[in-house]
């Protein structure tokens, strides 16, 4: 059944919110605020229901034009329809609303996002799926399915002008493909999947290309990774390895934590989720003793190389809720950069005992990130700075830098 419904707001994870005539919310995508939309309801929740966009009975005179065609079919981008700085005001709402409303802070201490240097094309790495014709494409907004596209505003010009022209054989179990574009617009290319046969590619000019299947790593053709840049740093980063997909907004990140925590030569810092040493990188030669610790053993790989030039590094492999209450040490600050899930309750109360004076919470999801706080607070803590920084312009997506202090 069709309802008429006034969007009232804007909810983390892309959609807009309004009331149905019974008094529920209702949940839908691809509608800004103010707007008078016809929807017809495709999920029942307790309290709430889900709908899609029928009709717009009264557009926001604020909507644009999406720049892509497969906008609204492609699960990909979320906020095409918005101009880009009401993009901004929307994402440092929804951070404010989620700390006021899960961690019930009161006037939380919200600064103003930091917007992306580039709005389009700013993505360093892309992850495609294959459709049964083996053409490449995103999955479908709600749905597993593949759409097959034809163009995406989204990646650097580099791997725009790759990825038309990969072939790709469909085989049983391979799952998904991820270019990536390093300095210089080096290009790697990973193939994921869960089969033994390492797949077929075709491409008519130099590219490194690897299989990461459950051998783990199978290296197709040139290298095994690529090096980032970042701030003038370079960075060896594996196929495997994860890395901030918008390199400029890594640097604003890094820059803004190198101007805030109070590293110094006595300094011990725990860079806890610590990837290839992004971080660790920059703050190792400013403190007594920097301690990794990540997961990922490509990442870790990585990481020492990436910091092999520091005598005052340690890396410990292993998960954060493992480790750090293995560890038994106290650190001065702690800086985390967890999955979307956020902070394991173990880990969390590690990092409570190691007492730190400083904590930097460096968060994709605003929902665990509230959630944690809440956590840190009732533990001691008190909640100094956060910071948005949009790495995901035309999708829902942000990070979150958080500052919190021990309360003496």
């Amino acid at each position: 059944m069709q309802q008429e419904v006034e969007i009232t707001g804007m909810v983390f994870g892309g959609d807009g919110i309004g009331r149905l005539a019974d008094g529920r919310a209702v949940f839908l995508p691809f509608v800004l605020p103010g707007e008078r939309v016809l929807v017809e309801v495709v999920a029942e929740k307790r309290g709430h229901v889900r709908a899609r966009l029928e009709k717009l009975l009264n557009p926001a005179k604020s909507r644009v034009q999406p720049r892509c065609p497969h906008f609204g079919v492609c699960g990909g981008c979320h906020y095409q329809h918005i101009p880009y700085e009401d993009q901004l005001r929307i994402k440092e709402g929804i951070v404010r609303d989620q700390l006021m409303r899960i961690a019930g802070v009161v006037n939380p201490p919200v600064q103003a996002i930091v917007p992306s240097p580039a709005p389009w094309n700013y993505r360093n790495a892309v992850q495609f799926h294959l459709d049964p014709q083996g053409r490449l494409g995103f999955q479908e907004t709600g749905s597993h399915r593949v759409v097959a596209i034809r163009e995406c505003h989204l990646p650097q010009e580099a791997i725009n002008l790759t990825w038309p022209q990969i072939e790709i054989e469909p085989l049983a179990g391979l799952e998904r493909i991820n270019l990536r574009a390093g300095a210089g617009d080096e290009l790697l290319l990973a193939l994921e999947g869960d089969g033994e046969e390492m797949p077929e590619f075709s491409v008519d000019f130099p590219i490194s290309a690897v299989y990461l299947g459950p051998a783990g790593s199978m290296v197709l053709a040139g290298d095994d990774g690529l090096v980032m840049e970042v701030l003038d740093k370079s960075f060896q980063v594996s196929a495997g390895s994860f890395f901030q997909v918008n390199t400029a907004q890594a640097g604003a990140i890094v820059n803004y934590l190198l101007d805030r925590l109070p590293l110094d030569a006595d300094t011990t810092l725990a860079d806890v989720y610590c990837g290839v040493g992004l971080f660790s990188t920059f703050m190792a030669p400013r403190v007594k003793r920097c301690i990794g610790i990540e997961l990922s053993d490509s990442a870790c790989h990585d990481y020492a190389i990436n910091l092999d030039e520091c005598a005052n590094v340690e890396l410990y492999v292993g998960s954060a809720e493992m480790v750090l209450p293995a560890l038994n040490l106290s650190a001065d600050i702690v800086l985390v950069d967890p999955p979307r899930a956020g902070l394991e309750r173990t880990a969390l109360d590690a990092i409570v005992a190691m007492a730190p004076h400083t904590l930097a919470y460096v968060s994709c999801d605003p929902a665990t990130l509230a959630r944690d706080v809440k956590r840190l607070i009732s533990a001691g803590y008190q909640l100094s700075e956060v910071t948005p920084f949009d790495l995901f312009p035309q999708t829902y997506h942000l990070e979150t830098v958080t500052l919190m202090r021990r309360i003496e």
